[in-house]
């Protein structure tokens, strides 16, 4: 049953500790302070980017823990942003420590929205696509829900640089893209794509926190003393998409 956006999905109070999968990252555990904060940089774009997008719901499509849909509901005074996430643990807890006035979340399968056709002015989706079997069902899923005049703004990691010898090396990753081929995807279904990179004032850290976790073995010690102490200031937004840690996709309905 599709509804419209305006009607808020509800789901019952389940406020228990989400467990960290390798994958998601979540707020408050040190280790995980560089990967949280460059997700927390992601959103802080995303923000910037459906700023000038018509008034109306915003949907963050895998939500995942809860507190970038809280954020884009914050910076978005009188409209209701909904979080979905096809994991029910993480939609539970999600609208347990976040839901409100301005912000709703609901668990269903981002490939296939129980919302109506251009229910959303906006969908923001950051670190998610390079998980799903079939991106292109999802992307064309993202332009039914958005309105005319509607922005998609889009975050997944850079497959130059993140998986530069060509096959994911992350194991929850099933397709990354480059800067073209995510903008070919995108274009089949939008229009206007733009692409720039986020990237850190840290060279190999990344590579480091990766490859140690694949090893299941400690960072090296460079990487284990700087963790702490990034803050999602150190991230930056540039054009060189070729080089950037994350791509960040804009286009619109």
């Amino acid at each position: 049953m599709t509804r419209d956006a305006r009607s808020r999905p509800s789901l019952p109070p389940e406020p228990q500790p989400l467990v960290l999968t390798g994958e998601r990252t979540l707020p408050g555990i040190t280790e995980e302070t560089y990967w949280f904060c460059r997700h927390v940089a992601g959103y802080r774009w995303a923000i910037e980017a459906t700023a000038g997008c018509p008034s109306g719901a915003v949907l963050d499509s895998g939500c995942g823990e809860g507190y970038g849909t809280a954020a884009l509901a914050a910076a978005r005074a009188g409209s209701l942003v909904v979080g979905v996430d096809l994991f029910a643990d993480a939609a539970r807890h999600a609208g347990a420590t976040y839901a409100g006035d301005a912000a709703a979340f609901a668990c269903a399968d981002t490939s296939s929205l129980p919302f109506a056709d251009a229910a959303f002015a906006a969908v923001v989706s950051l670190q998610v696509i390079e998980h799903l079997e079939d991106p292109d069902r999802y992307v064309a899923e993202v332009a039914r829900v958005l309105a005319p005049g509607g922005i998609f703004a889009c975050a997944t990691p850079n497959r130059l640089t993140f998986t530069p010898e060509g096959r994911p090396k992350n194991p929850f990753h099933i397709v990354e893209f480059s800067g073209d081929e995510l903008t070919a995807l995108l274009g089949a279904h939008m229009s206007g794509v733009e692409v720039s990179a986020l990237g850190d004032r840290f060279p190999g850290l990344a590579d480091d926190l990766m490859d140690s976790a694949l090893a299941g073995t400690p960072p090296p010690p460079r990487a284990a003393a700087l963790v702490p102490t990034v803050t999602p200031d150190d991230f930056c937004v540039h054009d060189d998409v070729d080089a950037g840690l994350d791509l960040l996709a804009w286009c619109s309905r």
